[in-house]
């Protein structure tokens, strides 16, 4: 079994400092919370960005300021961009991330219910973010909000849409209007992906650490974070990810995983560091 890696998702685009006061938005609160993390165990952040007043932006501008401070606090991390932005943005403007070549970026597999709201992910959106992939050679993390949308993925893979061999996966569970968070749904998720695939799991809110565990007895990888949960208890706001992180890394010690570096995680994730 490998090393776990822990992915800390630090901020996010719809979370609040009213829900949580330690949400960051600024340039220095970004570093403050992506440095938490990697102190406490996490080999990769997944980086949302905002405006100083929290409004949340896909700016290449902004993308590059947070991606250059936190790489002088943490040299050797591995940041994931999103690109999924916020609801309602357009493909090119949550594709501008893309163009500073990161290492990896996430590409969400299909529309799907988000609350409210409709998250939109059509087949040619998908291409178009396959294509950009392929040409900066970025390695996605496909991002599974429902069981139909790793299905959607796999059959773009095969025809060459986006980049395969071998495939990170990330699986959201809990999102409300989307797959909700069991270990079944869990396991037939992992029991449909191809054999050299590497895949993480995400617990929504309540849903964080029990998602966690499973997916570390698994042998699989885990995310946490201000993005997927406020809380390090029931009615305890976490103080930093570094606790949500630390609270993983505990989990982790007492299910035998080793944490994996961010080192080991490019090793694991068939990466190579820019």
């Amino acid at each position: 079994m490998n090393k776990l890696i822990i992915t800390a998702a630090i901020c996010g685009a719809e979370v609040t400092k009213e829900q949580n006061p330690a949400v960051p938005y600024t340039v220095s609160e970004i570093v403050r919370e992506a440095k938490s993390a990697v102190d406490a165990g996490a080999a990769i952040v997944h980086l949302h960005v905002r405006e100083d007043d929290g409004t949340p932006t896909q700016s290449k501008e902004r993308f590059k300021e947070c991606i250059d401070a936190i790489y002088k606090e943490c040299p050797n991390v591995i940041i994931i961009p999103s690109t999924g932005g916020a609801v309602g943005m357009t493909a090119e403007e949550r594709l501008q991330p893309t163009e500073l070549m990161p290492e990896m970026a996430t590409l969400d597999c299909g529309t799907c219910n988000f609350g409210d709201d409709v998250f939109e992910n059509t087949m040619p959106m998908m291409r178009a973010f396959g294509k950009r992939m392929l040409e900066n050679n970025i390695k996605p993390e496909y991002e599974c909000f429902e069981m139909g949308h790793l299905d959607s993925i796999l059959a773009l893979a095969k025809k060459g849409f986006v980049p395969a061999d071998p495939m990170q996966f990330n699986f959201v569970l809990g999102v409300f209007g989307c797959t909700p968070a069991t270990v079944p749904n869990l396991c037939w998720l992992v029991n449909n992906i191809p054999a050299n695939s590497t895949w993480t799991v995400t617990g929504i809110g309540r849903h964080a650490f029990p998602m966690a565990a499973a997916g570390i007895a698994m042998g699989g990888n885990v995310r946490v974070g201000f993005e997927d949960n406020l809380y390090l208890s029931k009615g305890v706001l976490a103080k930093s990810n570094g606790e949500l992180v630390d609270k993983v890394v505990r989990l982790a010690k007492e299910l035998g995983r080793e944490v994996a570096s961010s080192d080991e995680a490019r090793e694991i994730l068939s990466l190579k560091k820019r």
